[in-house]
């Protein structure tokens, strides 16, 4: 276990009562379930790429239906914001439309919040799946409704056999599984990857609530962050260096957001690390460990989900329990009815 490191932010603990889980559960996938395609952030520039898409999905055993503005383009966005937002406003008020995946991230969910109709959403619980930009969409539904979302891959990823698993049992077989990062398989005497770091050993329960570190700091101060009191915070990146995350975390903190969870979860930070001399600098984990140690709540680094080939999903306000000490997610109910 890391030890807390001098100079730590610390705050307030606040209150971590548990809030109520998502009770508005959509019915789980099926085999040739319609699933509405829509890109909310960035473009897709290549039609080839959308075909990889719609074969993944089929793969699936799933029916893909793109959006109007699938393959529109207005700057570096995927269609002007209305455009967008009317996008994912169709895709769920569509009766046929059994869930909705996210082609790809980039930036632009922020943009089409306020274009968004939470009614038609609510009446219509559906799982949203993606990650990195689309962080802003699902903390926006946990806010603004009772529906549970999937972290996990965009259509476009990869979906290994890890991820497919992940997803699969989560929202085909209905299953509330334990997920733990695998171990690394590296031909040496000590394995280096596949490593959990404790913050602060134990256990927390709450309800999972996170995503992109920097998608979720940007919205702070904004009508579209659910509650974190009592909930798992998890959190991932890519491309910032130490400074940033530091700087986001503070804002986290200085927020009232962090003495609030009852547990962190810190995932992968691809390309994490600062471009210039480094001499005298901060590491990513003694980043982490000022900001999480301090809490007082159990907190780990090195869960598998973020910007990598391969990673779990995580079903958004639904509660989970974690062990710091062991690495691992435990979800404690189905996302899906």
């Amino acid at each position: 276990m890391l030890q807390a490191a001098a100079g730590a932010l610390l705050v307030p603990a606040g209150a971590r009562s548990a809030v109520l889980p998502a009770r508005r559960k959509p019915r789980r996938l099926r085999r040739g379930d319609i699933v509405g395609l829509v890109e909310p952030a960035g473009f897709t520039a290549d039609a080839f790429d959308l075909e990889l898409v719609l074969e993944t999905v089929r793969a699936m055993g799933l029916v893909p239906r793109p959006a109007p503005h699938l393959l529109g383009r207005y700057g570096y966005l995927a269609g002007q914001d209305e455009e967008r937002a009317g996008d994912v406003n169709a895709m769920f008020a569509d009766p046929e439309v059994r869930a909705i995946f996210a082609v790809r991230g980039g930036w632009g969910c922020a943009r089409v919040l306020p274009h968004l109709d939470f009614d038609v959403i609510r009446a219509n619980p559906k799982l949203l799946v993606g990650f990195s930009d689309i962080t802003a969409l699902h903390l926006a539904l946990a806010a603004r409704t009772d529906c549970p979302t999937i972290h996990g891959p965009n259509a476009s990823s990869a979906w290994g056999e890890l991820s497919w698993d992940s997803f699969r049992r989560l929202v085909f077989d209905a299953e509330a599984p334990t997920w733990r990062t695998p171990a690394g398989t590296e031909n040496r005497l000590v394995q280096r990857s596949g490593r959990i770091r404790t913050f602060r050993p134990g256990r927390a329960t709450g309800p999972l609530i996170g995503g992109n570190l920097t998608v979720l700091a940007a919205l702070v101060g904004t009508p579209y962050l659910p509650s974190f009191d009592g909930a798992i915070l998890f959190l991932e990146d890519v491309d910032e260096a130490q400074y940033r995350i530091d700087r986001m975390l503070t804002q986290l903190a200085l927020a009232g957001i962090l003495g609030r969870v009852a547990g962190v979860v810190f995932g992968q930070c691809t390309n994490c690390a600062s471009q210039g001399p480094s001499l005298g600098g901060f590491t990513l984990s003694e980043v982490l460990d000022q900001h999480f140690t301090p809490l007082g709540v159990p907190a780990f680094q090195g869960a598998l989900f973020g910007h990598v080939a391969d990673q779990f999903s995580l079903p958004v306000g639904v509660r989970a329990e974690i062990d710091a000490e062991a690495g691992t997610i435990r979800i404690l109910e189905p996302v899906v009815a």
